[in-house]
């Protein structure tokens, strides 16, 4: 983890951003010593994608709306009521 101050980080912003893509580095970023933000890495390395499972089917469910209005209990489509 790097931690580097408000002024540090625009200076560095760059070479901050390279530590992040190429060492999975994390830059914290302080206000008068205080942590106020994080810099990280949101690369596709961190995401597990998990296939769909073989029984499960698409579904589409139709519902009625009305934007000036609130939707009721009886515009929801629910089998079991």
């Amino acid at each position: 983890m790097i931690e580097v101050d408000t002024h540090e980080a625009k200076s560095r912003l760059s070479s901050l951003l390279s530590a992040v893509e190429s060492n999975d580095e994390t830059v914290v970023i302080c206000r008068a010593g205080k942590p106020i933000a994080e810099l990280r890495s949101i690369s596709p390395k961190n995401t597990i994608l998990l296939p769909p499972h073989q029984d499960l089917q698409p579904i589409s469910v139709e519902a009625k709306f009305d934007p000036a209005g609130e939707i009721s209990v009886e515009d929801w489509p629910i089998e079991s009521r």
